[in-house]
């Protein structure tokens, strides 16, 4: 019989864990440096940044995939999200805002404050999609709505879009409700 090692606890998966958070900040530093490099005139070098913020990418990925067994389905990625913002919203960026007036920093606690109340939203968010996953409700609604194919703008009346899009023949999976706030 043989043995499986386990990460739980050790230091490789510790080191994982300072990997996975050195490429994703580096992923975004460097989509940053890449937008900055494009509006001072270096369309090459900004296409290298962002070319390496891809890289960083897929090694966050490799990292988080190592970290986690695999990809989480879709279902508890929501319900871990929803708890990640939860936590900013109601912990983190009120202590960070507290912390910053406290040190007479009221313009960065009044931006904390703010983006606090953006996690709230993203929050709601994760959590209402949640519930449409568990309830099967994602691509069948109780009444008809516009749907739209995300690939090629096919639309489509109905409480539920087709199987597959006869314009372009991307799978359901293409089809959202048709937003017409604008």
């Amino acid at each position: 019989m043989v043995m499986q090692k386990i990460l739980k606890g050790s230091k490789t998966e510790a080191n994982l864990m300072a990997a996975f958070a050195g490429e994703s900040q580096a992923r975004n530093k460097y989509t940053f440096y890449g937008a900055k490099a494009k509006a001072d005139g270096f369309e090459q070098i900004g296409n290298l940044f962002l070319e390496t913020a891809n890289n960083e990418k897929e090694h966050a990925e490799i990292w988080f995939k190592l970290l986690h067994n695999g990809m989480p389905a879709t279902g508890e990625n929501l319900m871990e999200a929803a708890g990640g913002e939860r936590y900013e919203y109601e912990t983190m960026y009120p202590t960070f805002a507290k912390e910053a007036r406290e040190e007479g920093f009221t313009k960065i606690a009044a931006l904390f404050e703010l983006v606090a109340k953006i996690e709230k939203e993203h929050m709601e968010r994760y959590e209402t999609l949640k519930a449409n996953v568990d309830n099967g409700t994602v691509f069948k609604k109780q009444e008809s709505v516009t749907w739209i194919c995300l690939n090629c703008g096919h639309v489509y009346e109905g409480a539920q879009p087709p199987q597959v899009c006869p314009v372009c023949e991307k799978p359901q999976s293409w089809f959202q409700v048709k937003a017409e706030n604008y």
